[in-house]
C-alpha cells in the first residue's frame, strides 16, 4: 500500500469511530461554554477592576480545558487499535512500519487542525460576546498572533497524544499520564516554590505565554524564561521527541 492509500484507510477509520467523533464534537463545545462563563465573569466584574487584565486571556482560557478531548482523540485514534488487537491486521497489510506511523501522524493532523481551528474560534467568540465593549477586536494586534498560536497548540498537543497512544501500546496509560498533568500536574507543581524552574518548560506550559495565559511577564510570579513563539517551539519539540520515539516503539514491538 501507498501512502496515500494508507492515509485514506487511517482516515477512514478516524472519521467513522463514535469515540473520536464524540471527542471532535466535545472540543468545541467545552471551548464556548466555558468561554461565556468567563465572559461574563470578566466583562462584569474583573475587568471594571482596572485595564491591567488582558481581555485575550478569558477568551483563551476555555482551552486549557477543551484540550482534553483533543487529546483523548489522539490518544484514540493510535491507541485503541492496540488495546483492540486490530493493530495487528494494520501491520499485515503494511510491513513497513514506519510508513504506517506516518500516515497515522497525517490522519490525526488533517482531524486536529479544523477541530483546533473551530475550538479556538469558539472559544474566542463566546468570551467576547461576554465581554461586550471590553472584548478584544479582530484586528488588534496581539490577537492573530494568539488564535493562530492557540490553532497550532492544540493541533501538537493531540500529535502528542497520539504519539503517547502508541508509545504506551494503549488508551487507558496514555490518558493516566496525561490527562492529570494537563489538568493538574505541571500547573500545581508550579506553585511549589523550587519548581517553577522545571516546571514552566512542561508540554502545557510553554505555550502559555502565546496564548496570553502565563499572567503579565513582568511580574516575577508568572515569569518564564523564553519568548512566546520560543515557547510554542518548545511544545513542538515536546511533541516531535513523542512521534520519535513512538516511531521507533512500534517499530521494535512485537505484536502477535
Amino acid at each position: 500500500m501507498t501512502t496515500r492509500d494508507l492515509l485514506a484507510a487511517e482516515w477512514t477509520k478516524a472519521v467513522t469511530l463514535r469515540s473520536t467523533l464524540a471527542c471532535a464534537a466535545l472540543a468545541p463545545l467545552l471551548a464556548a461554554a466555558l468561554g461565556v462563563l468567563l465572559g461574563h465573569e470578566f466583562g462584569g466584574h474583573a475587568l471594571r477592576s482596572g485595564p491591567a487584565v488582558d481581555p485575550l486571556f478569558p477568551c483563551l482560557y476555555g482551552l486549557t480545558l477543551a484540550q482534553i478531548p483533543l487529546v483523548a482523540l489522539g490518544v484514540l485514534l493510535t491507541g485503541g487499535e492496540n488495546r483492540s488487537g486490530t493493530i495487528g491486521a494494520a501491520l499485515l497489510a503494511t510491513p513497513r512500519r514506519g510508513t504506517l506511523h506516518t500516515a497515522k501522524a497525517l490522519a490525526v493532523t488533517a482531524m486536529a487542525t479544523p477541530l483546533a481551528a473551530a475550538t479556538v474560534a469558539a472559544s474566542f467568540l463566546a468570551a467576547r460576546a461576554g465581554l461586550g465593549r471590553r472584548a478584544p477586536a479582530w484586528t488588534d494586534p496581539a490577537v492573530p498572533a494568539a488564535l493562530a498560536g492557540a490553532v497550532l497548540y492544540l493541533v501538537l498537543i493531540c500529535l502528542l497524544g497520539a504519539a503517547a497512544g502508541t508509545l504506551l501500546a494503549g488508551t487507558a496509560a496514555p490518558l493516566g499520564v496525561l490527562l492529570p498533568l494537563l489538568l493538574l500536574g505541571s500547573q500545581g507543581l508550579g506553585n511549589i516554590p523550587g519548581l517553577r524552574a522545571v516546571t514552566q518548560y512542561l508540554p502545557d506550559q510553554t505555550a502559555q505565554p502565546l496564548l496570553h495565559l502565563a499572567g503579565p511577564q513582568s511580574v516575577p510570579n508568572f515569569h518564564r524564561d523564553y519568548g512566546p513563539w520560543t515557547g510554542l517551539g518548545l511544545t513542538a519539540a515536546w511533541t516531535a521527541a513523542a512521534l520519535l520515539a513512538a516511531r521507533l516503539a512500534l517499530r521494535r514491538r512485537d505484536i502477535g
